[in-house]
């Protein structure tokens, strides 16, 4: 069994957009659902939720139909998307939790925009920054799925259907898990700023890393709250966290190359998930002796890690198309670990 990752399935005209500061476009405009007129808020919300049912039903063909046909052309990433979300939204609760209509009409040609909406300066403000955004009318929708084990939060960029009808068709498709190991964003920054207290920067940064997830619908809305989030985590960042360069780690005399750490839930619990260089043509009994002895070294200099995380997985990568040998084992089970049982991939 593989975990449960804490990522995002995104698909937007084709592209796939991050957060990024910019002048406001001249002639947008932004309003919230409390801004719209009853008819406007009305329309939006019954195309985002006849929209949600169709994935919730797993109906990704039906998707597709409502979809803009740039979009539609390149229908694959969202069709997995659809059916990645279906198997933990299955007789979900659907409601829409946030609509926002964004109005870029005025654009004369596509660029990177930025719409502020609510009050500006108030903690409600939003604002959402979209590069390459064509001309036109936009809607931005969050649903949420809950009453399931695992609820989902579904968001969705809408564009007016540019024929003149006033329906409204999907343009960009994303979803995040509302929750981690049965725990919510609110509660994951709770206990990253107790981390940041004692000066445990790795379980603080990752469980800082872990409220962003849960709590940003996506990577181009921001707010006073979310950008306070931001600038907290920025602060417990450690200094030797892998990035353009590898994390040495060194075990003893051997120092290994940590390329990726994230989280990650295994059986409902939150795992810290390391991907190092392995060293090729290793048999299972020598990887897992290597792996185990990464996990060893990773808590010796990271011993606030284990009451953070229920267990490491650890993959380690080698060169080509091999399949990489990967270990999952709980924190009391690291010191001690039993004899080889084989390999997970």
């Amino acid at each position: 069994m593989r975990p449960r990752f804490a990522t995002t399935c995104a698909t937007f005209l084709a592209l796939a957009v991050p957060i990024a500061l910019a002048l406001p476009a001249f002639g947008v405009s932004c309003m919230t659902q409390s801004q719209m007129t009853s008819a406007e808020r009305t329309i939006l919300a019954q195309s985002a939720q006849m929209i949600g049912q169709n994935v919730e039903a797993g109906n990704a063909a039906a998707v597709r139909t409502q979809t803009i046909a740039s979009v539609a052309a390149q229908f694959d990433g969202i069709a997995t998307s659809i059916q990645n979300v279906n198997a933990f939204i299955q007789h979900a609760t659907l409601t829409v939790d946030g609509l926002y209509l964004l109005d870029a009409t005025d654009l004369k040609s596509a660029q990177e925009t930025q719409f502020f909406c609510g009050v500006a300066g108030s903690a409600l403000t939003v604002e959402v920054t979209i590069p390459g955004l064509p001309p036109g009318k936009y809607g931005f929708a969050v649903l949420h799925a809950t009453g399931v084990k695992q609820p989902q939060q579904i968001s969705l960029v809408l564009q007016n259907d540019p024929a003149g009808s006033p329906d409204w068709k999907l343009a960009g498709f994303f979803t995040r898990p509302m929750t981690m190991s049965g725990h919510d964003g609110v509660w994951f920054w709770r206990q990253a700023r107790d981390y940041a207290a004692k000066k445990q920067l790795w379980p603080a940064w990752f469980y800082y890393q872990t409220a962003q997830n849960l709590l940003m619908p996506v990577d181009f809305i921001s707010s006073p709250n979310l950008q306070k989030l931001e600038k907290e985590s920025e602060q417990s960042r450690p200094e030797t966290l892998p990035g353009q360069d590898p994390m040495r780690l060194i075990a003893g005399t051997q120092t290994f190359s940590i390329t990726n750490v994230h989280t990650g839930e295994f059986s409902d619990q939150l795992d810290l998930i390391v991907t190092y260089s392995a060293t090729p043509g290793l048999d299972a009994v020598a990887s897992r002796a290597q792996v185990t002895a990464v996990m060893r070294a990773l808590l010796q200099q990271n011993p606030g890690l284990r009451d953070a995380f229920h267990g490491l997985w650890v993959y380690a990568a080698t060169p080509g198309n091999q399949t990489p040998f990967a270990l999952e084992l709980p924190m009391n089970q690291i010191e001690t670990s039993p004899s080889p049982t084989g390999q997970r991939s």
